[in-house]
């Protein structure tokens, strides 16, 4: 659905988790009505996920654990961690297929959006179109893991490395850019998928398979955050590891 200036929002929903998009509907403002992947018919829960069924989806997973210092590389994935990022894949296909606008608004259902979200967001996109600043991925909250670089543009930074994908905004090119990439074929989390689509992933093998190939920015300070943990649990931590 189409909000202000061009928008089309998305939410990444469970339909097993009312009480989440209650809670996210409670913080979008009127003017932003969105799309809920609970709505799509798409297996996005990490609960109900097999190996055999993935398959039969012609989805395939990437080599994922290494042998590295990092721990969160050197485990298996967790369903939680694929149905989040068939989940993102999901808005990316209705997206390309169900709307035409400039911009598409990705949210995930324990996103804390700022009381002056949409004033502050047009605002800002008005300024990068005022000033032709070129981007195919804006995130709207992160938690950077590298140091991010200035602009010339107040509020806005080019993001480092980056984990988190509970906000952010894509153009139609970035939109077409991130189908293109083949993620359906070699499934990684989202939160290491999008910085490596805009800088060379600290991880080689994951460098090799998704070289970058958006322009990023990042709004700062954000606009989103997100639910504490404890607050909101985690449905994509809280699943069982891929066994082979």
């Amino acid at each position: 659905m189409t909000g202000p200036d061009g928008v089309a929002t998305y939410v990444v929903n469970l339909p097993r988790r009312p009480d989440r998009r209650a809670w996210i509907r409670s913080q979008l403002p009127d003017t932003l009505p969105a799309t809920y992947t609970s709505d799509l018919d798409t297996l996005i829960d990490g609960n109900q996920l097999t190996l055999a069924g993935l398959h039969s989806a012609g989805i395939k997973l990437f080599d994922w654990q290494i042998d590295s210092d990092n721990p969160w590389w050197n485990r298996p994935l967790k369903y939680g961690e694929i149905g989040c990022t068939i989940a993102h894949l999901a808005c990316w296909a209705h997206a390309a297929e169900h709307t035409d606008t400039p911009n598409i608004l990705i949210l995930e259902d324990d996103a804390v959006l700022n009381h002056e979200f949409s004033g502050t967001l047009n605002a800002g996109l008005r300024e990068l179109r005022r000033h032709r600043t070129r981007f195919d991925l804006l995130y709207l909250g992160r938690y950077p893991l590298e140091p991010d670089q200035a602009t010339p543009l107040r509020g806005f930074v080019r993001p480092g490395y980056s984990h988190c994908s509970f906000g952010y905004l894509l153009t139609r090119r970035g939109l077409t850019m991130l189908l293109a990439a083949g993620l359906s074929d070699a499934i990684v989390p989202i939160d290491e998928f999008l910085p490596a689509m805009y800088l060379p992933h600290p991880r080689a093998d994951l460098r090799a398979r998704f070289p970058p190939r958006l322009s990023a920015l990042a709004f700062d300070p954000a606009l989103v955050t997100q639910r504490p943990k404890n607050q909101a649990g985690s449905d994509t931590e809280d699943s069982r590891f891929v066994e082979p």
